[in-house]
């Protein structure tokens, strides 16, 4: 008699939220019941699908830029971050902002200034048009040319080849960034790196995890939004890492059944802006298909946490003190 297969899924972990992306969430839902609905979100909080319905369903009401919000209400900035001028349109319009920005992307933010008042050329690794990069580009714009990519260093020019420095967006693939730093020293020999690592924890230790997983795997499962830069380098990740294919899906019933055909091993992660329910339902519907067999595969513990924004936690302060 022909044994079958063993049908299992790998679960990675560390998966789904990171500190940056809590901390945004937990500051909407708390300007909520502290201020009452509606509160204003500039772009989406974090780039999730489900987590903006499920607020746009307590309340929130995103917006696409500081104009579409009513004088002096209250509008939140996402975890990605924004350029000065954002603030300052703000401030003319009376608006109470509150800053859910990531501190690692805050960091970034910090570097640029610095390196700008010292009179850099820095270069950005990151990819056009996501609105990390432009946060960060807002903040010394006349220092800061963006690169996308290996293929962007042809592009590159400086005033002064001795007075350049790199920094990037915090999402990126781990891989593909140190390539295209190589590939930049290659042009630039003195080329200065930033001060600390600006890659994420969390995208980073996804990455590492996905990349362990991998070679093991028929399929890779990605929880995630099409427009979450760390998910979609997570699925890039295992498929270069030997996994024979890789898809991204919001939810559980996006799998499509013709992908498990002849699997016996399917891994499964989550982008960090991802809830873990969203993960347990596709838990659930891989059981469906025989994939109830499930190990965790954990490469590291991460405890990080990030307070909420000062302007918040004051207001709950005040509030708490007068109830």
């Amino acid at each position: 008699m022909i044994e079958t297969p063993r049908k299992r899924v790998l679960l990675a972990k560390p998966r789904g939220y990171c500190a940056g992306v809590d901390r945004a969430v937990q500051t909407v839902e708390e300007a909520l019941k502290l201020y009452g609905a509606p509160i204003y979100v500039r772009k989406e909080i974090v780039h999730n699908k489900h987590v903006v319905t499920t607020l746009q369903a307590k309340g929130a009401i995103f917006v696409e830029e500081n104009e579409e919000v009513p004088e002096g209400s209250t509008v939140i900035f996402s975890a990605h971050g924004v350029a000065p001028v954002v603030h300052d349109q703000a401030r003319e319009r009376n608006l109470k902002a509150i800053d859910a920005t990531c501190p690692l992307v805050t960091k970034v933010h910090h570097e640029a200034k610095r390196f700008a008042a010292e009179d850099y050329d820095i270069l950005l690794i990151g990819h056009e048009g996501h609105e990390e990069v432009i946060g960060t580009a807002g903040e010394a714009p006349e220092h800061i040319q963006l690169v996308d990519g290996p293929e962007g260093v042809d592009a590159v020019t400086v005033r002064d080849p001795s007075k350049v420095v790199w920094l990037s967006q915090t999402t990126l693939s781990v891989d593909e960034t140190m390539e295209t730093v190589a590939r930049l020293k290659e042009k630039l020999p003195l080329l200065q790196s930033p001060p600390s690592d600006d890659i994420c924890y969390a995208t980073q230790n996804r990455q590492q995890v996905m990349k362990q997983i991998a070679p093991e795997c028929d399929v890779i499962l990605v929880v995630g939004s099409r427009n979450s830069s760390n998910s979609v380098r997570m699925v890039e990740v295992a498929v270069n890492a030997g996994a024979r294919q890789g898809h991204l899906i919001d939810f559980a019933h996006e799998i499509d059944p013709a992908w498990l055909e002849g699997a016996t091993t399917v891994g499964l992660s989550s982008g960090a802006s991802v809830p873990e329910e969203l993960v347990a339902e596709v838990l659930v519907r891989l059981a469906e298909f025989g994939f109830a067999d499930v190990e965790e595969v954990v490469t590291v513990q991460e405890r990080l946490i990030f307070s909420l924004p000062q302007e918040l936690k004051r207001d709950m302060k005040a509030a708490a003190a007068s109830s």
